[in-house]
């Protein structure tokens, strides 16, 4: 099967050739890992298969968040560890976008401009909730970065997973929101733009002076919708967590220079796509973000300085649900996944994949010295 790895060490080094000069240093160290993911050139152990009489190697992964072979199983560990922290209650999720004539100073300023996206929509829908026109209390979100569309393009949003309802500000009781209304859409749209047109003013006057004008005037995309217990959304949600723009499962082919790659439009068939090498490299490294940079995080009564409160929270509403729904929300909850086997650890080194043996630990392979750069 083709994998994104084959693209890059076809066509890393020509790529690096044409825009070394201009490339972001996360952007180098993520082909490099790409390339090297599961090879010998970052090491690995030596197995022994006693019943076929032959060894295995098992090469290390190299750990990057936009490897996709790395992270793809990552998702489901962060979805079961926010189940545990569901209320009891309805659940929306809200989408803030950016106009795409904000994309080219989000390319070249990344963390500002992703900075600023979280920090302002969540700060608009904080704001709306709060007015007591709504909600009268704080609200509770978990956001995740989301940068591309469904063909790989640059298209920057945050999603918010949103507990139905606030806690007051001067009681600390709950005030639940109506299962089908969180605030209105039109108001936070013209919140969210005036609060990142600010900021961003704020930040970086010189670079505010470069956006054109009528951004700050045409209509953002906002959307806010119910979701129910919020289980379904969370599993909508976690591949954004660990995944990168594009699976290797998508790949179709590699041919004379070229990749062709298939996507879906929403509510349409499955289309394919074919892009020059080098065209396809530069459209799947737009989405790889600074380092350091979390695209995972939690506001209102839901951030981790909140964990107390957030705690009797839980546990007041837990205990003022009716049993048939106690019973309804235990019955939801998925199982606990089967812990996945240590990769290249001695004591659990797995089983043959021909035969099925167990297989026996050798020893390390050590990590070939690198050449000068």
């Amino acid at each position: 099967m083709l994998e994104l790895a084959d693209i890059v060490r076809a066509y890393g080094p020509a790529y690096r050739a044409t825009y070394g000069d201009r490339m972001l240093p996360s952007h180098t160290k993520a082909l490099e890992d790409i390339a090297h993911c599961r090879t010998a050139a970052l090491g690995g152990e030596v197995y022994w298969c006693p019943q076929c009489e032959d060894y295995l190697y098992s090469y290390h992964s190299c750990d990057n968040r936009h490897c996709p072979k790395c992270e793809s199983d990552r998702a489901d560990h962060w979805r079961d560890r926010q189940l545990d922290h569901l209320l009891p209650v309805p659940y929306f999720l809200v989408t803030c976008t950016l106009p795409h004539t904000l994309n080219p100073l989000a390319r070249s300023h990344q963390k500002l401009v992703y900075d600023l996206l979280f920090t302002t929509s969540a700060d608009a829908l904080q704001t709306l909730a709060r007015n007591p026109q709504w909600l009268g209390g704080q609200i509770g979100m978990i956001g995740v970065l989301h940068t591309w569309d469904r063909s790989m393009g640059y298209h920057l949003h945050v999603h918010y997973l949103v507990p139905a309802g606030g806690v007051d500000p001067t009681t600390g009781a709950w005030t639940p929101a109506h299962p089908k209304f969180l605030v209105p859409g039109s108001a936070l749209r013209e919140v969210f733009r005036a609060k990142f047109r600010d900021a961003l003013k704020a930040a970086a006057p010189d670079l505010f002076a470069q956006v054109p004008p009528d951004t700050w005037t045409t209509n953002w995309v906002v959307h806010c919708q119910p979701v129910g217990d919020g289980r379904t959304a969370l599993k909508y949600l976690a591949p954004y967590v660990y995944r990168v723009a594009l699976s290797n499962r998508r790949l179709v082919s590699l041919d004379h220079g070229t990749v062709t790659f298939r996507y879906k439009p929403r509510h349409k068939p499955w289309k394919t796509m074919t892009l020059d090498a080098l065209a396809f490299i530069q459209r799947f490294l737009q989405h790889v973000l600074p380092k350091g940079f979390q695209k995972v995080r939690s506001f209102g009564f839901l951030h981790p300085s909140a964990r107390t409160r957030f705690t009797a929270l839980q546990a007041h509403l837990e205990a003022t649900v009716t049993t048939e729904a106690a019973v309804t929300v235990a019955a939801a909850t998925p199982a606990t996944d089967t812990p996945s086997p240590l990769r290249h650890a001695p004591d659990a080194p797995g089983v043959c994949p021909q035969c099925r043996s167990p297989l026996q630990y050798v020893g390390r392979l050590p990590r070939p010295p690198r050449g000068p750069p």
